[in-house]
């Protein structure tokens, strides 16, 4: 059961393929002439893909200027205001007329534009191995910060701009994360 907050979530298939945000999705996707996500063969195996889930925890301030600072304007906007994740490649974001859970629209970014974006922000803050990784065990980001931050000396030993700045490394890993496993597992990610 989830507690209170925000979570970054694998989208449930039964309520993705009767969703407004992906029929929508699949119009506009349509209209640009890029296949529908997941192609219909796939729906079966879609199900039974592990899921991911972490909570959003810190606030995202310094994620931001860290955004503004290494990324393009129109990398940052793209990477900051998504609702939508998917395994499909296009440019910029889709922004669909249909609400998502947090606002009055749906904004979709692709999981290709995001994970090299996430990866030169993993390699500014020298995030270390074990954050970087693909591992997808549920909350494993957010349990790893949670870690750290009840820990006083579990910094010590430890190097990399990361170390200065938690609350930017925790976004810069959980992004990485969700763009490996949405590429991986073909399955979008959305915000609950």
């Amino acid at each position: 059961m989830r507690g209170m907050g925000i979570h970054l979530v694998s989208a449930d298939v039964e309520e993705w393929f009767g969703g407004a945000v992906a029929a929508a999705l699949d119009e506009e996707l349509a209209r640009r002439g890029l296949p529908q996500l997941p192609p219909a063969a796939s729906v079966a195996s879609f199900a039974s893909f592990a899921s991911f889930e972490e909570k959003v925890l810190p606030p995202m301030d310094t994620f931001g200027a860290l955004c503004r600072e290494v990324l393009t304007p129109e990398e940052a906007a793209g990477l900051l205001d998504w609702t939508e994740l998917v395994p499909v490649p296009f440019d910029g974001v889709i922004e669909l007329p249909v609400p998502s859970t947090y606002g009055d629209r749906a904004v979709v970014f692709s999981a290709h534009r995001l994970l090299p974006l996430a990866e030169r922000l993993a390699a500014v803050l020298e995030l270390p191995k074990d954050l970087r990784g693909s591992g997808f065990r549920t909350m494993e980001v957010s349990s790893w910060f949670l870690d750290i931050a009840g820990e006083p000396d579990a910094l010590a030993g430890r190097t990399g701009r990361w170390t200065r700045d938690l609350p930017a490394a925790f976004y810069a890993a959980m992004y990485l994360r969700a763009a490996q496993y949405c590429l991986r597992q073909g399955r979008p990610l959305t915000y609950c």
